[in-house]
């Protein structure tokens, strides 16, 4: 996907969960995150679209997010006035801009384009689970790049949170028992040690699970947003289960 592309459903995304919250009381819990009610969801959403604001325009990390000592805002009033900051930022620099990132490969505004877009949709489902709202379909190509990204950034870059999975590991240093990840017609293998863990593109050959689904429901089940059900498993399921623990520690 390229930058407009991403912006464009950033601005769909964000538009569509602003309306939800503003549907209901924002004292309502949010199902697919537990102990948040929408004003969380809302506020969290907003803070961190200022905390990358902030990241770019300084060019380093807060040493404190949020900042001490500022007035506090209504939650939707601080997701408009920090979507459109996001965005008045986005437009003042090109993608390939040097940026900090929490992903060392790349230190780029592309990575927070990129970031953001996949942020906010997930959190637009939540929102609209909180609001009891039809979810809006997730356009395939989003989908299958968000698959791809918290494949790829999360689970096989973040090897400090694998020290916290809960229930320990299946796999072993050797990494050579694999799962594939089938979202639509794009494959991905995951090779998974308690060390590291290897994702490469397609399919492999005699993995523990196959774990398949359209781009939507997978991009919902890895991130915890829909259950069992959304997905179909072939093989041992309990590496299903052992590649969503892996998930749960590296996408805290």
């Amino acid at each position: 996907m390229d930058e407009s592309r991403y912006l464009g459903c950033l601005a769909a995304d964000h538009g569509d969960l602003r309306d939800a919250a503003a549907s209901v009381e924002l004292t309502v819990p949010v199902p697919s995150c537990p102990g948040w009610t929408m004003g969380d969801l809302v506020s969290h959403l907003a803070e961190v679209y200022l905390h990358k604001v902030t990241v770019m325009r300084t060019g380093r990390w807060p040493e404190q997010w949020p900042p001490p000592g500022r007035n506090p805002e209504p939650p939707l009033r601080l997701l408009g006035r920090g979507y459109g900051e996001l965005i008045a930022e986005f437009r003042t620099r090109q993608p390939a801009d040097p940026a900090p990132t929490w992903y060392d490969p790349d230190q780029t505004v592309a990575f927070w384009i990129r970031r953001m877009a996949q942020e906010t949709v997930v959190h637009r489902i939540d929102a609209e689970l909180a609001a009891g709202l039809p979810v809006t379909p997730v356009p395939d190509d989003l989908a299958i790049d968000g698959v791809d990204e918290v494949l790829n950034r999360f689970l096989g870059y973040d090897v400090e949170a694998l020290d916290r999975v809960e229930g320990g590991h299946l796999g072993h240093d050797a990494g050579q028992d694999t799962i594939t990840v089938l979202a639509g017609q794009t494959a991905w293998t995951v090779r998974p040690s308690p060390r590291e863990v290897a994702v490469d593109d397609g399919a492999s050959e005699n993995p523990r699970v196959v774990i398949q689904a359209a781009p939507e429901p997978m991009l919902r089940w890895l991130w915890g947003r829909a259950g069992d059900d959304a997905v179909r498993f072939t093989g041992d399921q309990a590496w299903a289960g052992y590649l969503r623990r892996m998930l749960i520690a590296t996408t805290q």
